[in-house]
């Protein structure tokens, strides 16, 4: 587990972007039947919920 606490909101949004298109590629896989680990989406759907927390905190603590 990655900690996205200490990124700038640049790498954040960057690290998010990678993430969604890890979970297209993977639906996509995983519509064919190519995929192995099937517990990936789910690892990368919390992760863009952790992304997705700290950008939000982010602009929380900005706003103050």
């Amino acid at each position: 587990m990655t900690s996205y606490t200490g990124k700038t909101k640049d790498e954040l949004k960057k690290a998010l972007a990678d993430k969604r298109k890890a979970l297209h590629d993977f639906r996509f896989a995983s519509a064919s039947g190519k995929v192995k680990n099937v517990k990936e989406s789910r690892t990368n759907k919390k992760d863009i919920a952790r992304i997705l927390t700290a950008l939000h905190a982010e602009v929380k603590t900005a706003a103050k």
